[in-house]
Parts: C-alpha cells; structure tokens; sequence
C-alpha cells in the first residue's frame, strides 16, 4: 500500500513521585513565564488520565492557546477541561478486558501519576499520613493533552505509532513517554525511536523513561540520540519500616506501610508453612508450592525473596510479610499488607529467632521518614547502559527523582494495582524510571518557557550540560547509571553554550550506522536517501556527551568533533576545563572560544587517548567556562 511507510512487529510496550522538585533546588517560588508556561502544551502517551483529581482543577485557566488542533469529542465518561485540554484513546486491536474502559480514563493509575508530576497543581496531602506535603507539578500553569495507549495486555506497538502522529498533528510542544520499549538491534523497527524522530523533525522533544532493569549493565532502553533517555535517582527522603521480635529485638527494615502495628503476630518462615508442590512428569519441572493456609493464617510470613505471591499471603490469611532481600539492589514499594524487607544479616536473626522459639512473635511497625544523606544516587532498579545499539552515543542522558514520589492516582484501581487490594486513595506512592521521565518532561517545558524557539537538541543540552554532577562512589556504574547527572532547571534556562543538531544530523548518523535508503524512509517517512551524506564515525554525532568503546589493554585514540551555539551573552569568551582521570591524555582545540553575537557556532576537536583494562569505565569531563557559565559535558572511556 502506497500510504504504508514501514512495517514492523507489533510489539507489547510496558509502563515503567512531593518532595522531589525542593530536592532538586526546584522550589515553588522559582521565577516563570506563567504566559508562556501556559501556552505549553505536554503530550502524555501513557495509560490514560483520571480526569476528577485535584491536581488537574482548570481554575485560573483560559481556554487553550490558539495553536491547539486536538479534541476533547465525541467520548464517553470523560470530559476535558482547559488543563486537560484534548484526550484521545487508541487500541486498534480492540482488545478490552473485563477492567478497561473504553475511554481516556485511567483504570491504572500509572499515566495519572505521571501527568500530574508533569503539570498538575498544588494539593496539599499525603499517602495515608506519610509524605504530607504539596504535590504539584514542575510546570502547574502548562497544559495537559493525553494519548492513552495502555491497557491492562499492555502498550502495542501500532497505538503508541499513532498516538505520536496525533500528539505532532494536535500541536504539543513536548512528549513524555514513561514506556519501555523492547531493545532491538534497529532504530526503525522500535515504534518508540520512529515516534520520537517524527516528533524531532517538528520541533517537539520526547523524553523517555530507561526503564527498571538495573542494575545490571546493558539493560538501558529507548537510546535514541534524537530523544532524552532518563534514569531514576533517589531524593533524601527514605522509609523504614521496623520490625519487632517477641524476644524485644527491633530489626530495621524499609518499605512504605502505611498499616498501624496491632500488637503481635506469631511469625513463620514461609518454607515452613508451603504444602506440597506439583511436579510435571518427564518435564523436570514443578509448580511452585502454595501457602497452607491452616498454618498461615493471623500469622507472619517470612520470606526468601523479593517477588513473592502477594496475592497469595493475603488469601491465604496471612497479616503481614517480612522479605529477606538485598537491600542495595532494591527499591522500596507499597504493599497491600503490613510487610518491611530486610538485609541479609538481619534475615539470619529472624530466622535463627524463629528456629529456637517455640511461640515466635513479631509486630511491624509503620513506616516513617527519614533523611538519606547519601542522596542523590542511581535507583537500584533504574537500568544501565551502557548502549547496546550504538556504542557511541552515551545512554542514560540525565538523571531524575524516581524513587517514593507522591502524585496523584485513579480512584479505579488500588495504590499496589492487586484486585484483592480493596483500598482506593487520590494520591500514592509509586518508585521508577517512570516516575522520573515526567520531571525531565517538566524541566524541559520550564526551559522551553523560557526560551520557546530552541530545537529539541538545544533544550536537551541545556538540561545536560548544567545538570547536577553526581557521585560514582554510590553508583559505581558512573555515567552509565547518571548519564550527565541530576536535572537542574533552575540552570538550564541559561546554559551559555548548546550543542544543537538538527533533523539532517540526525540522518546523518542512520547512514554512517549503514542503513540503507529504505530503512531510513521507514524511519524519517520522507525520501530522504543516504546519497548526499559523508559517512562518520557515531560517536561525532554532536550530542552534549562523549562515549567510546575501546579494547582493552590496547593502545587507543580516538578524536570526537563537535560544536556548539551561543545562547547566552552576546559577547563571551569561555576556556576549556578538564577534570580528567591519570589513564587518560585529554587534548581539546582550540582550548579557548570567542562569540560576537548570539546564535554564533564555533567547532572544536577533543582528542583522547590511553590504555585501559577490561570491564573498566573511566570517566573525565569537559567544561566551557566564562565569567557565568559551566558548560560540562561528561567524557566515558570504557571496555567490556
């Protein structure tokens, strides 16, 4: 068909929140263009929106800005109003289960969260008395348009393909899109990177989330340079969740339990109190062992693992979990049952307490809130790079709050998402690269408001290059879990210097990368050919990063062209700092750049060499730096 552009799977996407906006130097005083931050308008390709909650109240707000060409018609049980100014659901499969409405209501909860960390209002609350405060939104004047493309089978790949198209046509200014994509060896056969070229070529930058895979190596999703791949980092807010042991032993643990202690419990090992499983004859396989519930029920069940049958304590009437898990490589999380995770050490206490009492007894305590003074620092559960698409183009790009951020939520499902959970709240608790994509959205929105004509790579270089720099001795993964480091947007609205690239750059990355013409139509939908490019190498696509791949224990050089543009004063001379390892020799020319005017590009050459060993990441950084500004870009070196 003449109107087809490309054709790939069909694939199932996944969806990946007050005090993280203070925490990032982000207070509600901040200085805004309250005219243009209204006129901004975020597309949200997530699971819908929960139109009644506070955070999306329309008073104060004028109709919506004139360039809007999206609709709000012809649905049903949902109405717009002018902060959610269009809604738009998609699900070309018609594939609806028992639980989904077909409408842009939100039977989730994950894409009411995510918009209201976005733009939604100042509301004062808490989940269940924890995190009292203001939850709002990075940018409350903007406006909201959402494209529901998940349901409860997940997010397909042709609905999320045409949300983009929509979103563009609507006129939206910035897409997010807290969805992690499947990671395929090419661009054009990712719905999500041709969705996201699409919105790049008309001056719309998308943010994504990295995804939860962390935190092993290699697991970041959604790499495309022409969008802004984020990472969760962790504010200084923390619960912990104690537990006491009858013998008067308190073990501090973690999780957000919103449930008051009701004196003690008898506690059981759950390998203990598990019938007998099924095994599959001649298939060496067997079904996993139910919960006896005689033994279960009133008490405590302590288990050995983190993805436990939540489900099935509660039905088998248990009244609380205890989770023997690594408490490094997790991330707390809201459960529909007392429950607390511990350490290792502490597990063995437990056990050996239940294993020399005959009457073992434990209580779990409510959680309560303290300060993490390590923050910030990677999630855990926030996936790495380092790219595995395109070794040269450094993924995460930033990193953002994802960890416990209160936000709004649907009064249509439970703040754990169990049916058996029975609980219903405006406002909950939820941990993930999700969460922190959406703060990126709104650092992105603050900066457009600010500076409206920049292109989508200006506004991404300006989050990078002024963000936050971030600790490798609590991400040892360095770069590769922070990428630039934490979004400051405070900063970003006067970056000083932008590396910028435009739609032609981009291409002419695709064809260095040796996509044929036809693979770069699936990907642009024009008849843009490779003809009248020269081919590069990737890692000189200007981008506001540096990241190559070596060998190890080899000699190795490599040089990395770039430029950038003046956007800050009209006349300004910036010398080049560099903050690098002893194993690497870091030369940049010329080491000075004069600027006469705004709008003005001077190029330079950064050239690196060394030796370094295998399964190593060395990281250095590049600074251009005036009488204002710090325009830093970081340098990763790194072998597998």
């Amino acid at each position: 068909m003449k109107e087809v552009i490309s054709v790939f799977p069909n694939k199932i996407n996944h969806m990946l929140t007050t005090r993280s906006w203070d925490f990032i130097g982000f207070p509600e005083t901040v200085k805004r263009e309250k005219t243009v931050e209204s006129d901004i308008i975020i597309g949200v390709l997530d699971s819908g929106i929960w139109p009644e909650s506070k955070s999306f109240i329309d008073e104060g707000f004028g109709p919506p800005p004139s360039k809007w060409k999206g609709s709000c018609e012809g649905l049903t049980n949902f109405t717009c109003n002018n902060k959610i100014i269009g809604a738009r659901y998609y699900n070309k499969d018609k594939d609806f289960k028992k639980d989904d409405i077909e409408s842009p209501r939100d039977t989730d909860g994950h894409g009411t969260h995510v918009a209201s960390i976005i733009a939604g209002g100042l509301v004062s609350t808490s989940f269940y008395g924890l995190a009292k405060g203001t939850a709002r939104g990075g940018v409350p004047s903007s406006r909201i348009a959402v494209y529901k493309v998940c349901w409860s089978t997940g997010c397909v790949s042709s609905d999320i393909m045409a949300a983009f198209d929509d979103a563009i046509n609507d006129g939206v200014d910035i897409i997010s899109c807290s969805l992690e994509g499947i990671i395929v060896s090419d661009y054009f056969n990712n719905a999500i990177d041709v969705g996201s070229f699409h919105a790049m070529s008309k001056g719309i930058l998308t943010t994504l989330a990295g995804g939860n895979n962390g935190p092993k190596i290699g697991t970041i999703a959604n790499v495309s340079p022409w969008s802004l791949t984020v990472a969760a980092s962790r504010t200084d807010r923390k619960f912990i969740t104690n537990l006491k042991l009858g013998d008067g032993t308190t073990l501090e643990g973690f999780s957000v339990n919103t449930f008051d202690p009701n004196g003690f419990s008898p506690i059981v090992h759950a390998a203990n109190v598990k019938r007998r499983g099924f095994c599959v004859p001649n298939f060496r396989s067997c079904l996993p062992k139910p919960l006896n519930r005689r033994l279960v029920k009133g008490k405590i069940i302590v288990y050995d693992e983190f993805n436990t049958r939540e489900e099935e304590a509660l039905l088998g009437g248990a009244v609380g979990m205890v989770i023997r898990t690594n408490i490094s490589s997790t991330t707390a999380k809201v459960f529909s049952l007392p429950t607390t995770l511990v350490g290792g050490e502490d597990g063995i206490q437990i056990l050996n307490y239940i294993n020399r009492t005959r009457d073992a007894t434990a209580s779990i305590m409510k959680s309560y809130e303290i300060v993490d003074e390590f923050a910030p620092y990677t999630s855990p559960a926030s996936s790495r790079g380092p790219n595995t698409k395109t070794f040269g183009i450094l993924k995460p790009d930033l990193s953002a709050p994802g960890d416990n951020i209160l936000a709004a939520w649907t009064l249509a499902n439970s703040p754990t998402n169990l049916k058996i959970d029975r609980r219903r709240i405006p406002y909950s608790i939820k941990s993930g690269t999700s969460m922190a994509c959406p703060h990126v959205s709104a650092a992105a929105a603050y900066v457009k408001s600010f500076n409206p004509l920049w292109s989508p790579s200006a506004i991404k270089s300006a989050l990078m290059t002024t963000a936050f720099t971030m600790s490798a001795m609590t991400t040892p993964e360095q770069e590769f879990g922070y990428g630039a480091g934490l979004i400051n947007p405070l900063a970003a609205i006067d970056p000083g210097l932008v590396y910028d690239a435009n739609k032609e750059d981009y291409i002419q990355f695709l064809c260095s990368l040796g996509y044929t013409n036809q693979q770069i139509h699936y990907i642009t939908g024009d008849n843009t050919t490779c003809t009248k490019f020269v081919k590069q190498y990737d890692w000189n696509l200007n981008m506001p990063s540096f990241c190559f791949l070596t060998l190890p224990l080899k000699n190795f050089k490599v040089t990395f062209l770039r430029k950038v543009t003046n956007v800050g004063l009209a006349s300004s001379t910036y010398n080049v700092k560099i903050d690098s390892s002893e194993k690497l020799k870091i030369h940049v020319f010329p080491d000075t750049l004069s600027f006469t005017g705004v709008g003005q590009t001077q190029s330079f050459t950064v050239t690196v060499e060394g030796i370094i060993p295998r399964s190593t990441i060395i990281s250095a950084s590049l600074s251009w730096v005036d009488g204002t500004h710090k325009v830093r870009s970081p340098i990763v070196i790194y072998t597998i």
